[in-house]
């Protein structure tokens, strides 16, 4: 039977990744270090310096833990409020798909850590001095460990103020958006096929062992160390059908099993399934398609009719142009991903997906508005003038779709003859 590794780099990558949308792990984790912290100061006493350092008042020490803990909670409760509104407008102003982005917001999340275990530290270090565990040394180290953490907590503060101002705000979701796309583009763009083989498009496959996701939802990681593991014990050749990004039933294969000298056990195709983590939402990390496909849900609302935002569409848009740029860059041979797992082979993603990922919305609801639909023309002649051929075709493509849909919800002819001038005459003619 076929084992797969309980963990590979890859698995922990994503791993960590969804650890970092947890808002409880670094608030734990500076909780942990408060009460370490706190506890540690008992090592003075022990060091004998009590004669070497300056003597300070148990009253002082108390007066400080005490405003630090009555204000801190305060502060911490505030910071949760305000996060909760700054997470409300990123899902009511820009969509929904975006909000794992602004939970996952480091200077946010650092700040309400901070807040936590500063009230933490203190209501330890209350007790711990208010029953004597400290001498005089003890007091002494307390008290410089609280002056660093206000200092921690003053420096913390101003952050977070400037940065709880823009989160939540639609151009602030852009940015975020875009980050995550072009780093999943960037891992894709070095790692075409994930480091594995390529499959040919329009491959036919015969005589394969199908492997059926075991649930229904979307794949968000492919663990490609595991496949080859299980693709070297049964010494047969995989190729994976079911890219991050896709949505899955239990009657979809997510890969077929070729060259194997025998038909696969279940237990052996529970292995290969095992490589596939599925969950009912898509992730940014390696599904680049839902990162353009959030782009595009937000320039989308900002043109309906409640919002009728025509500048973040255009804003979108740029960013798009700016995404795709990147895709089609040419990269040294030395940056590419070598083939390591030469026992599995893996789809390419399609430049006519991302494209139509991209401006499919845009272009068929911003078709009435004359500024969007002529930057959109403007955008797709800048792609098609590419080195990349198949972006090109693609660009050329919706170029003609959306001129089409323009001339057939405008109804003024300015407008249409402005469309038509950004298209430059080739979109018609291509």
């Amino acid at each position: 039977m076929a084992q797969s590794p309980i963990f590979s780099s890859d698995k922990l990558r994503f791993i960590f990744s969804r650890i970092k949308e947890r808002l409880w792990v670094k608030p734990l984790l500076l909780c942990l270090l408060s009460i370490g912290g706190t506890f540690s100061a008992r090592l003075a006493d022990n060091l004998g310096l009590s004669s070497l350092l300056p003597e300070i008042t148990l009253e002082s020490v108390e007066s400080l833990l005490t405003i630090m803990a009555s204000s801190m909670l305060v502060i911490a409760t505030f910071a949760v409020g305000s996060m909760i509104a700054a997470y409300a407008s990123a899902s009511a102003g820009a969509t929904p798909r975006s909000l794992p982005l602004v939970i996952a917001d480091d200077v946010t999340q650092n700040a309400l850590s901070a807040f936590i275990g500063a009230f933490i530290f203190s209501i330890v270090s209350l007790v711990a001095i208010k029953n004597d565990l400290f001498g005089s040394a003890g007091r002494f180290a307390i008290f410089i460990l609280t002056l660093m953490v206000f200092a921690i907590v003053i420096i913390t503060f101003v952050r977070w103020v400037d940065r709880i101002a823009r989160l939540g705000r639609v151009v602030n979701t852009i940015e975020k958006a875009e980050m995550a796309t072009s780093a999943a583009l960037d891992r894709r763009r070095h790692a075409p096929t994930l480091g594995a083989l390529e499959v040919l498009p329009h491959l036919t496959i015969n005589k394969s062992g199908p492997v059926f996701s075991p649930t229904v939802g979307y794949v968000q990681h492919i663990d490609m160390k595991t496949l080859q593991s299980c693709a070297e014990t049964l010494d047969c050749h995989v190729i994976v059908t079911a890219l991050p990004g896709k949505f899955v039933s239990t009657s979809c294969a997510l890969l077929h099993v070729v060259d194997c000298i025998e038909e696969c056990e279940s237990s052996e195709k529970d292995a290969f399934a095992s490589a596939f983590t599925i969950s009912p939402n898509r992730t940014f990390e390696d599904d680049p398609r839902f990162g353009i496909l959030a782009l595009s849900e937000i320039a989308d609302k900002a043109l309906s009719p409640g919002i009728n935002d025509p500048g973040t569409a255009i804003n979108v848009i740029g960013t798009m142009v700016r995404l795709f740029t990147l895709w089609q860059s040419p990269l040294e041979q030395d940056q590419i991903r070598e083939i390591t797992y030469d026992r599995v082979s893996v789809p390419k993603l399609s430049i006519d997906d991302l494209f139509d990922d991209a401006f499919t919305a845009i272009a068929r609801d911003g078709a009435g508005i004359v500024e969007v639909s002529t930057r959109l023309q403007k955008a797709l002649s800048t792609l098609a003038e590419t080195e990349d051929k198949a972006m090109g075709a693609a660009a050329k493509r919706h170029s003609r779709m959306a001129l089409a849909r323009s001339e057939h919800a405008m109804s003024l002819q300015d407008d249409i003859d402005a469309v038509r001038l950004a298209a430059g005459g080739w979109s018609a003619r291509s």
